[in-house]
């Protein structure tokens, strides 16, 4: 007996082409320690067209540091799935990474947090 027929997705409904899983080769766990506060930038050691799609797409966005957070915010993938891309990339020699100096002490966060509850 046929079930219901199923819905057929199109373009943005089907969400990402790739799951995660495809993306990392299965791989769930990053080479290098990275927070979603460190800073990643490109070398300009390794070329955007000598790397899969989603490596390149990263090598664009760290052409000036950029946060593990914004990366990942930028490709729509969960921020695991970004640490290991961005790990392969600094196992090349493609990127490098440093966590801030200077983070917000509490008393700004809450500041912020105040001012944003205010909108």
């Amino acid at each position: 007996m046929a079930g219901p027929p199923e819905k057929m997705w199109l373009d943005n409904e089907a969400g990402p082409l790739l799951r995660p899983y495809s993306l990392t080769n299965g791989r769930t766990k990053p080479s290098a320690t990275l927070s979603l506060q460190s800073l990643v930038r490109s070398t300009g050691r390794l070329a955007p067209d000598r790397v899969e799609p989603t490596h390149a797409k990263m090598l664009e966005l760290c052409r000036v540091a950029t946060s593990v957070a914004e990366v990942s915010a930028h490709l729509r993938q969960p921020a695991v799935v970004t640490k290991v891309l961005l790990s392969d990339l600094i196992d090349w020699g493609a990127i490098t990474t440093r966590v801030p100096t200077e983070m917000p002490d509490r008393e700004q966060l809450e500041a912020l947090l105040h001012g944003l509850r205010q909108l």
